[in-house]
C-alpha cells in the first residue's frame, strides 16, 4: 500500500486539553513549585522575575495560553495571580498519536510511520469521535490560510474514506501524495480546493484521489 504521511518532528506535549511549548511548560512547572511551596500563587511579576524576564507582558501571553488551554485559573486570593488546575478538574481530553505531515500547499510524498511508536497528543474531547479512528497531523504550507489553517498547526482526523462536498479531506493523490484541501465531487470528477485566494483549485478524476481522512479541529501551538 502507498505510504501517505511524512514523519513529523517530536514536539512537548501536555495531558490536558493542548499541547504546551518548552516555555509554558516551564511556567507552568514554575507556578506548581511555586504554590507548592507558598501555599499561594505567584504574581506576574515574580513569573517574569524567575525566567529573567523584563516584559510582565510576556509573562501575560503565556499565562493566557495556559488559562486558555486548562492548565491555570486566575487565583482568587491575590491580583493578577494564577494558581494550576487540579488534573481531576481538567476537561476531559484523549491521547492521539501524530501520525505525520500532511502539505497545505501542493501534494507531498510521504512516508507512514508505526501508529504504535508515534507521539501522543492530548486533544479535547469533542474534538474526537470515540467510534472513529482519529490521529493527528502537522500542517505544512499556507493553502488552508482562509480558514485559520496555517503552516505549522496540528490538525486533528477523523479516519474515513468517503467526504461530503465541502469537508476539509487528507486526500492521497495518485497513490502517493497526501495534501488537505476542501472536497469537491461531480461526477467522476474531484476538485481539491485550497482556502487561499492566490491559488487554484486541483482537479482530478474520481479514481486518483482516495480519501484518507476529515479534519474534526485544529490546535495551535504557541
Amino acid at each position: 500500500m502507498s505510504n501517505i504521511l511524512e514523519t513529523a518532528d517530536r514536539q512537548i506535549t501536555g495531558s490536558r486539553s493542548a499541547a504546551l511549548t518548552r516555555r509554558q511548560r516551564e511556567i507552568f512547572d514554575y507556578v506548581s513549585g511555586f504554590v507548592a511551596e507558598h501555599g499561594y500563587s505567584p504574581s506576574l511579576e515574580e513569573i517574569a522575575s524567575a525566567f529573567g524576564l523584563s516584559s510582565v507582558a510576556t509573562v501575560h501571553k503565556h499565562v493566557k495560553h495556559l488559562v486558555d488551554k486548562g492548565y491555570l485559573r486566575k487565583a482568587w486570593n491575590r491580583s493578577r495571580s494564577v494558581e494550576p488546575v487540579p488534573e481531576e478538574e481538567a476537561p476531559e481530553s484523549f491521547h492521539l498519536p501524530i501520525l505525520g505531515t500532511v502539505a497545505a500547499g501542493r501534494p507531498i510524498e510521504a512516508i507512514e510511520p508505526d501508529a504504535g511508536t508515534a507521539e501522543q497528543l492530548a486533544v479535547p474531547a469533542e474534538m474526537v469521535l470515540s467510534n472513529k479512528d482519529n490521529y493527528v497531523l502537522r500542517v505544512r504550507g499556507d493553502s488552508m490560510i482562509d480558514d485559520q489553517i496555517c503552516d505549522g498547526d496540528l490538525v486533528v482526523i477523523e479516519g474515513r474514506s468517503e467526504a461530503r462536498n465541502g469537508e476539509t479531506v487528507v486526500a492521497l493523490v495518485d497513490g502517493d501524495e497526501a495534501t488537505l484541501k476542501r472536497f469537491y465531487k461531480t461526477g467522476p470528477q474531484v476538485r481539491l480546493v485550497p482556502a487561499n485566494s492566490t491559488m487554484s483549485p486541483m482537479e482530478f478524476h474520481a479514481s486518483q484521489v482516495e480519501i484518507r481522512g476529515v479534519v474534526r479541529g485544529l490546535i495551535r501551538q504557541f
